[in-house]
């Protein structure tokens, strides 16, 4: 198409988009069925990913939940049973090995079948200051919160592309799109998880692969164990079950990126339009707080 239809049409997309929105803040959005869908969430052994697990349970999923711990998450498969999935399988899997993950997947493949519906939870977080924190901490956490995206998704997807159908989640954080201090690592990772999720969108729409959905969860701190007593003025800390409700509707109508509360979707346009200074002061004003280890003195003064 020659450019100078295709500007005019850019803008008529705009439109559209903006209207489309605007109907959709009055009309619920029709929500897809995923009974007997195959879900493989790691990180499920407590948190937002045992919520979001008995979320799934709920609507009757075959349930392939992969966690570090596995007292926990041999404790969240029993409790998907009561709740109604089909089956649930419970596997001590540690994301930050790309090896470990690539054998527990073909297993997966081997003895349950493709997966449907992956979505990558597994996290770590250092909350210490940047000169504080150890090489090796800063490597796992990009190995855990970012690496192992990829190795799941590499893992997963091409079964879902041969359909065309299937659904990515990722798990990020607000500290994907606003920063903060003390989490330097934390926040650095989830900016490269939500690139991650927006580039492979991006690709899948290239590929025509449009029956292949994305996500993108963007929350608050939430009220785990994750950090130490969260708090904020603006926004308190969240609960995972409230979180995984808010999950779980978001994946059921496709939403591409999901902020939790919404409210977050101001803090992310303010944090980009405004001056550094006035970005800090609406830091302050926020006050988020969480309990933090700073080992770090200038041994020149």
């Amino acid at each position: 198409m020659h450019l100078l239809l295709e500007i005019p049409l850019f803008f008529l997309i705009i439109v559209y988009s903006y209207l489309e929105a605007l109907v959709k803040c009055f009309i619920p959005v029709k929500k897809k069925s995923v009974n007997g869908e195959t879900v493989l969430i790691t990180g499920s052994g407590h948190g937002l990913g045992r919520a979001t697990a008995y979320e799934f349970a709920k609507h009757q999923c075959k349930l392939v939940l992969w966690d570090i711990n596995k007292h926990g998450i041999e404790e969240t498969a029993e409790e998907c049973r009561k709740l109604g999935a089909t089956t649930a399988h419970a596997f001590v899997v540690d994301c930050s090995k790309k090896e470990e993950i690539y054998n527990m997947a073909q297993k997966v493949k081997r003895e349950i079948g493709d997966v449907d519906i992956l979505m990558n939870n597994a996290g770590v977080i250092a909350a210490t200051d940047l000169l504080s924190t150890e090489d090796c901490e800063i490597q796992k956490t990009f190995e855990v919160n970012t690496l192992a995206h990829y190795w799941t998704t590499k893992a997963f997807l091409p079964s879902m592309m041969r359909k065309n159908r299937g659904h990515i989640v990722t798990v990020a954080s607000a500290a994907g799109h606003i920063v903060a201090p003390f989490v330097v690592t934390y926040c650095s990772s989830k900016f490269a998880a939500v690139g991650f999720h927006r580039a492979l969108t991006q690709e899948l729409i290239a590929l025509k692969k449009d029956g292949v959905k994305t996500s993108c969860i963007c929350p608050m701190f939430i009220n785990t164990d994750f950090v130490k007593n969260p708090s904020s003025r603006l926004m308190p800390a969240l609960e995972p079950e409230e979180v995984a409700k808010k999950v779980m509707n978001g994946i059921l109508t496709n939403e591409n990126m999901i902020f939790i509360p919404p409210f977050l979707k101001v803090s992310v346009m303010l944090d980009r339009f405004l001056p550094v200074r006035a970005a800090a002061a609406l830091w302050r004003l926020n006050q988020l707080k969480f309990d933090v280890v700073v080992g770090y003195k200038d041994k020149e003064k």
